[in-house]
């Protein structure tokens, strides 16, 4: 068969065994359909399938193949990070700098702390930090993606709760902003390279030169030339951001955090985001799912994947109840915002590709990961949703009583 061919078998695994499963399975209320491509990539993988049927694997995911799917994959992943920059809402998070800063802070410091703590339990153990690590990048990167909430996915999340729109989704949306911010400035910092500082230095420099143009371009031009222009400027900046040794990805976010989301119509952004994750991320997930490897052992795995998942869910935990105490909060208000702001999916899974391509960590701690961001994301629904209906009707109670009462007198 020639490789076109071969191709086209692989997108046909890739699009429909995770949406049949899905739809088949019902699993949307503990697994969306990100979910299940994220563990279908995984199964499709050298751990699993390329273990069952090496032969139909090797035949399948050959050379050729990977390098066409990992293209796309870049283009993706690309356009998803921009994405995610651009839903960033800087000035709100400015009017109420008090409280997101105290919240993020505690949010992304807490579980930072717990995961760097794990991270160094992983670092005496053989196997999990990367060869072209230093133990204070490998340390550090674990800790990071423990504290990463997954802005977009959260977006989807609370969509399906009924609850973006509300001011509580508001609230947990600047959160989550912020800490994209950090999250982003600390890889930024683990990447650092003193031998290609110079580097980094111009094309820090230049970034904030080029943004002056870019905005200024952006705002004379028309609408509909806006979109082709975000593209091109998508591109140049994660061409020069890699060119620096920042990886593309840092280049892709940066990209989209300069620009405002008003100069677009906030129905196409949201669609526009939709499409990329129905069309083209699938084959970045089954990209990743081809990284994982059970070198260490399956029980290592699944083990160092539950001790870093309890890291994470119990560190956010931790963080957003201090920062409910802090604030003052309602009852039950920490619990839900901390569950949701713990899901990891696909940012996390952005941020340990970057990690894993620059050699700070192995190929098992990649699957660990891997793990952990699934159980995060399954979680996050079922937890929250008996939450948010026991909320609602303690906020009904309350304003049933206050309408008697006003009856009355």
């Amino acid at each position: 068969m020639s490789t076109t061919e071969i191709f086209l078998i692989a997108l046909l695994l890739i699009f429909s065994v995770p949406y049949l499963i899905w739809r088949l399975g019902r699993t949307d209320y503990y697994a969306p359909l990100v979910v299940v491509q994220i563990i279908t990539g995984i199964l499709l993988g050298p751990g699993v399938l390329g273990a069952a049927f090496p032969d139909y694997y090797q035949f399948v995911f050959n050379k050729s193949v990977i390098t066409a799917l990992n293209g796309i994959a870049w283009w993706a992943v690309m356009l998803f990070v921009m994405l995610a920059g651009i839903e960033l809402d800087l000035a709100a998070a400015w009017r109420h700098r008090r409280e997101t800063g105290i919240t993020a802070g505690l949010a992304l410091g807490a579980p930072l702390a717990f995961g760097a703590v794990a991270g160094l339990v992983l670092l005496g153990l053989p196997g999990w930090i990367g060869p072209r690590a230093k133990d204070w990048q490998f340390v550090l990167g674990i800790g990071m993606a423990c504290a990463v909430t997954a802005l977009p996915i959260l977006i989807l999340l609370m969509e399906k709760l009924a609850l973006l729109r509300t001011a509580l989704g508001q609230r947990i949306l600047r959160y989550a902003s912020l800490d994209d911010i950090l999250i982003w400035g600390v890889l930024a910092l683990i990447l650092l390279d003193w031998e290609r500082v110079g580097r980094q230095g111009a094309f820090l420099l230049l970034f904030g030169v080029a943004t002056w143009g870019f905005r200024r371009v952006m705002t004379r031009i028309a609408a509909r030339d806006r979109w082709y222009a975000l593209l091109i400027w998508l591109a140049v900046v994660s061409f020069a951001a890699d060119w620096a040794g920042l990886h593309f990805m840092v280049g892709a976010f940066l990209a989209g955090a300069v620009v405002d989301a008003h100069w677009f119509d906030q129905a196409q952004l949201d669609a526009l985001r939709g499409h990329v994750l129905l069309v083209i991320m699938p084959v970045f997930f089954l990209s990743t799912g081809l990284r994982t490897t059970w070198e260490v052992g399956g029980v290592a795995v699944f083990a160092a994947a539950a001790f870093l998942l309890a890291a994470a869910i119990g560190g956010k935990l931790i963080g957003v109840h201090l920062a409910g105490r802090i604030l003052g909060w309602a009852p039950g208000e920490a619990s839900i915002i901390g569950w949701l702001l713990q899901t990891k999916a696909l940012i996390m899974i952005i941020f340990a590709n970057v990690l894993l391509d620059k050699a700070i960590i192995t190929s098992a701690s990649f699957t660990a990961l891997l793990l952990m961001a699934v159980g995060s994301t399954m979680l996050s629904v079922p937890m929250v949703h008996p939450m948010l209906n026991k909320l609602k009707e303690q906020t009904g109670t309350e304003e049933s009583a206050l309408r008697s009462a006003t009856s009355v007198r």
